[in-house]
């Protein structure tokens, strides 16, 4: 994902889950902190604030504004704003307190496997002696 994808996407993802009472302090803090990041990358003027405060209501009509402005700063090379943008996103990930990516249980079945982007042939064939 480009950096100034990665900063939308955070963006919009914390603004949804930021704001409810169930979020924990860190990502309310993760958010905050990525979007004064973001203010003082646009310049903190009025411009900036506005577009950050309407892409927090509506992501999908301000996602494509907020990118041309991030882009215009140059917001794809500030190492700071990526790292916060990824961190939210990281914290994020985590916030269901699931401790990895699958949850299996194979019991019972065959020709399992687990990740992403596997190819598996199988042939099932019935018992021998049945």
């Amino acid at each position: 994902m480009d950096p100034i994808t990665l900063i939308v996407t955070a963006l919009a993802a914390g603004a949804a889950l930021g704001v409810q009472d169930t979020a924990s302090a860190m990502i309310k803090d993760a958010y905050a902190s990525l979007k004064a990041l973001v203010t003082k990358r646009l310049g903190g003027g009025p411009g900036a604030e506005l577009v950050l405060a309407k892409h927090g209501r509506a992501p999908e009509t301000w996602q494509a504004p907020l990118m041309a402005e991030l882009a215009e700063s140059g917001a794809e090379s500030d190492r700071d704003l990526i790292v916060a943008a990824q961190a939210l996103l990281d914290l994020l990930g985590d916030a269901d307190g699931r401790a990895g990516k699958y949850t299996v249980d194979v019991r019972g079945a065959q020709g399992v496997q687990i990740g992403d982007h596997n190819r598996q042939d199988n042939v099932f064939n019935a018992p021998a002696n049945g």
